[in-house]
């Protein structure tokens, strides 16, 4: 899910326990090639179901945080209904049954109460409560999350994954994407030739190169970033700009997980 909101459009991503030699991909997620295999683990892919017919079709990324608690985005929430979603974990291919896929039911959507369906108010962040416990079969992992408060350097690598568009064209993958994407720091990101006043502190922007971004399909998935010795979720994708995915100085925007961590504790907690 990629949502167009006049000059803003919404995206999505990644991850592995190890570090990963990512020296075999291109430069990006529009266009860009597939992930390592079994290497993201904590990447989700969220379903929904339109008509109630068991028919569930591929609408956002999400991030394993606990075994029973999957991030993703609010935006991704098309409906309070839970019966209309299912989290697929240890996907890769969403063509074929490789039988890494563990499939699981919401019992409970959380969003966060700040979510006014306003991207650029912020906020864009949802938790969902599994019916069952995912469990460890080789294939999942739960992510590693940043220090409450944690903000990443300017230029730093984070890496963004999912089964979002590949180009303007329409290009849907079966086959998990990802790509490297450049930290861009508040200071520069919330300058008027970027993102401007919609770029907040509780906010991450990577990318705004013209060439790497995410796209429609990716929103809710994560920013991954290798840093104080482990992959880290930092972002939940959240917007871009409105048309071409890729522009110049409108990089990629993700809510920012350090800047909610109490919140998502507290959810955790007492659901």
């Amino acid at each position: 899910m990629f949502r167009l909101v006049f000059v803003l459009a919404c995206i999505g991503l990644i991850g592995a326990e190890k570090r990963v030699n990512h020296n075999v991909l291109n430069d990006r997620v529009v266009g860009g090639n597939n992930a390592k295999p079994n290497t993201w683990k904590w990447q989700v892919s969220l379903q929904f179901d339109s008509y109630d017919e068991n028919d569930f079709y591929h609408i956002c990324g999400g991030s394993i945080v606990d075994s029973l608690f999957i991030m993703t985005a609010a935006h991704c929430i098309l409906s309070m209904d839970e019966s209309k979603y299912r989290v697929v974990v240890g996907e890769y291919d969403l063509s074929e049954n490789e039988g890494s896929e563990q499939f699981a039911r919401v019992e409970k959507i959380i969003v966060h109460p700040g979510w006014t369906g306003d991207l650029g108010n912020g906020n864009d962040i949802a938790l969902l409560k599994l019916a069952d416990s995912i469990y460890d079969n080789g294939f999942v992992a739960i992510a590693e999350l940043p220090a409450p408060e944690q903000m990443l350097p300017h230029d730093f690598t984070c890496y963004i994954t999912g089964w979002g568009l590949m180009d303007h064209y329409g290009s849907v993958p079966d086959i998990l994407q990802v790509a490297p994407l450049k930290v861009v720091e508040h200071s520069v990101c919330s300058q008027p030739q970027w993102w401007g006043s919609l770029a907040l502190k509780s906010m991450v922007c990577a990318g705004g190169d013209g060439v790497i971004s995410g796209c429609q399909g990716d929103s809710g998935g994560p920013l991954s970033c290798y840093i104080d010795g482990a992959w880290r979720v930092h972002g939940v994708v959240s917007y871009g700009p409105a048309g071409r995915c890729n522009q110049e100085t409108k990089p990629t925007v993700f809510t920012r997980v350090s800047y909610f961590m109490d919140w998502m504790y507290s959810v955790m907690e007492n659901n």
